[in-house]
């Protein structure tokens, strides 16, 4: 199955979640320890960026059993993602150390996640609960000191919380909102690319929204700070959750109101407007030039494809 296969227009990475949260659960110590201890439990086991797999012939499993993944040398903590048609479904770390024991097996590969993702490596209905793992995981190795008082915290409540012994703050998982825009005059919308990009690729301009920023003031400050453009007209598509570490892409479409770009070098590499027709090219990777939108599993694919095929602003 091919990328624009996998993820269709309006359905990127991470947005189609299989499980049920079950929060009632979070609360019932005896109930997740049992909930371990069965046979039919399941977990997602990360490192980083990367996503422990068992290999079954040209295949690979993410979901491990309990036992698999403390063999292949998880941490024994886990984090109760929910329940899976009735079945608890745990994410969990593990070390370096045990990750470089991993790397001459034959049944077991670490493997980038966005990577294994974007070549269909992993079934895109998994990738919800793989990134939910994967931004629990990183918040609990990042916090495991108390901000209050610097003392160890402890992990409570199935994973989604942690208490400080000594001061008792409590201390619960971010999200960080970011906004990403596609802004359009007339026929014609505008892309940038960092110098992280791939060569010849461009994409939506995007930012962090600001402590106590509009989502809309959010776009418009980004889009002058980065490429010195007004726009207007600030409307929301969907929304893109983005484990890296822990964020959430605010999909957006804007429109322009003046068309000199300033960009700022220091955000960009170039930014510059793009007519229907050349977007069109670059997201079916067929521009002469060889140039290239995003990959349908990111949503600024999803707010060009639709500005493309006539939806968004400048879309009537």
């Amino acid at each position: 199955m091919s990328a624009f296969e996998s993820f269709p227009l309006g359905q990127p990475g991470f947005v189609n979640n299989i499980l049920d949260r079950a929060a009632h659960l979070r609360t019932k110590d005896e109930k997740l320890f049992a909930l371990e201890s069965d046979p039919r439990t399941r977990a997602y086991v990360v490192h980083r960026d990367s996503l422990v797999v068992r290999k079954e012939g040209d295949a690979s499993r993410a979901l491990l059993t309990i036992d698999e993944a403390l063999k292949f040398g998880a941490n024994p903590g886990t984090i109760f993602l929910g329940l899976r048609d009735g079945v608890a479904v745990f994410g969990m770390g593990i070390s370096q150390p045990a990750v470089e024991k991993l790397m001459n097996r034959d049944d077991v590969a670490v493997s980038e996640l966005r990577g294994m993702a974007m070549q269909g490596l992993v079934p895109p209905n998994e990738l919800s609960a793989i990134a939910m793992a994967k931004s629990m995981v990183n918040w609990h190795q990042r916090h495991s000191y108390c901000a209050n008082c610097g003392q160890r915290t402890a992990m409570k409540e199935g994973g989604w919380k942690r208490e400080c012994p000594g001061c008792k703050a409590e201390h619960f998982p971010r999200t960080d909102p970011v906004v990403i825009m596609l802004v359009t005059h007339g026929d014609k919308c505008l892309l940038g690319r960092a110098q992280r990009f791939l060569p010849g690729m461009y994409s939506c301009l995007a930012g962090f929204v600001e402590a106590a920023e509009t989502i809309e003031d959010a776009v418009r400050r980004e889009v002058f700070e980065e490429a010195g453009i007004r726009c207007t007209d600030v409307s929301y598509y969907m929304t893109q959750p983005w484990p890296y570490p822990s964020s959430l892409m605010i999909g957006c479409a804007a429109r322009a109101l003046n068309e000199d770009i300033v960009v700022d070098r220091t955000e960009l590499e170039d930014a510059r407007w793009f007519d229907r027709d050349e977007a069109r090219l670059m997201i079916t990777r067929k521009h002469p030039d060889g140039l290239a939108g995003p990959h349908p599993f990111a949503i600024a694919h999803h707010l060009l494809g639709r500005w493309v095929h006539g939806g968004g602003n400048g879309g009537k």
